[in-house]
């Protein structure tokens, strides 16, 4: 990886590798705290009676209007917090990820070159030299050994030639894997799919109502037990992270995106597998902006602006989900509530998405 300054060649910056807030994620304490469900009297959901179900649409699935309690209580996430009330209208969502089969038949439907498979600009990395101002992206490369959590780029390496086309860089490839979400699309990516397809990303409110799949103030989108019955019901990652992975759940690394049960909604692969794009900025501060709001708060779009203090002079993009990176030792991001924050003109070997359409 070529860095200028904090600038990663591939247009990622050191603290927020594929968007994951890396910084957040591993220097936080690996302490692990004792994580308890939403009181029922704040959480407690509520569906909007006049809203019906509406004709099927393919792919896609119903989110009946209504509200929830957004955040996560006693979950150790600063950024979700103070728990506060959302009202949403009703909205139609993506049943899963979009896959390598459909983000093909975009790519040919269009000619579209994700950021991933185009030449860096040379004014955006003075300081590296021409010769390696070559197409790639960011991958996930498992290291021989444990290592202290302190430093990302012993696990992450800019991959020359890594795209959607080739997730882990020259010589992979896709074939095999057309029902997996499709990987290495950064926000401006997704954007135009969704457009292009008649849709829009989801906003953060709405993907974390659908997450929950009408549960009430449940930590994970199927309950409050990680491994209900000794089952996982999420690509994660299991075993010491980053060195060794237990594949417990069958998977290393991206899974097909109905490997696992769906949540209440219909939806899948809500939590884990690969990171999803919101259409709202970053703000670390956003949920404490809305505390002394009155009511409900009604269809939330995200701050206007971004801002990280971890990292102030890149705007960004917030990632729900989590992905099969993600260890109940560490980076536990597949909690329902929880928040991930991404530059928009980065990607990774985790990074997806998927689409809204009101």
């Amino acid at each position: 990886m070529q860095m200028t300054g904090k600038k990663i060649l591939g247009g990622t910056f050191v603290v927020s590798i594929m968007g994951a807030s890396l910084l957040y994620f591993y220097l936080r304490s690996a302490r692990q705290t004792q994580l308890q469900a939403v009181p029922f009297s704040i959480s407690e959901t509520r569906l909007d009676p006049q809203d019906e179900a509406r004709p099927a649409r393919e792919g896609m699935v119903w989110i009946r209007g209504g509200s929830y309690a957004r955040g996560c209580f006693n979950c150790d996430l600063a950024d979700s917090l103070p728990i506060h009330r959302v009202r949403l209208t009703g909205f139609w969502l993506d049943e899963t990820p979009v896959t390598n089969e459909q983000f093909t038949h975009f790519v040919d439907e269009t000619h579209y070159v994700t950021i991933a498979e185009r030449v860096p600009k040379a004014e955006d990395f003075p300081d590296v030299p021409k010769d390696q101002l070559v197409p790639g992206s960011a991958v996930f490369v498992a290291p021989d050994s444990a290592v202290p959590l302190v430093n990302a780029l012993r696990w992450w390496k800019y991959q020359p030639g890594a795209s959607w086309r080739q997730p882990e860089g020259p010589g992979s490839a896709i074939a095999s894997r057309n029902d997996h979400p499709a990987v290495h699309i950064a926000f401006f990516d997704a954007e135009a799919y969704c457009k292009h397809v008649g849709k829009r990303l989801v906003t953060e409110a709405e993907f974390e109502f659908a997450a929950r799949g009408g549960l009430e103030g449940k930590l994970y989108s199927w309950g409050d037990d990680l491994k209900p019955g000794g089952r996982w019901l999420a690509n994660i990652w299991q075993g010491h992270f980053p060195n060794y992975n237990q594949v417990e759940d069958g998977y290393r690394s991206t899974s097909p995106v109905k490997a696992f049960p769906p949540n209440g909604y219909g939806l899948y692969d809500m939590s884990g597998n690969v990171w999803q794009w919101t259409s709202d900025w970053y703000r670390s501060d956003y949920y404490q902006t809305l505390a002394n709001q009155t009511g409900d708060i009604q269809d939330p779009k995200g701050p206007t602006e971004s801002f990280d203090p971890q990292d102030p002079d890149l705007p960004k993009r917030v990632q729900r989900g989590g992905s099969f990176l993600c260890s109940a030792e560490y980076c536990t991001r597949y909690l329902v509530a929880s928040r991930g924050k991404g530059d928009p003109g980065s990607a990774g070997s985790n990074t997806g998405f998927r689409c809204a359409q009101n």
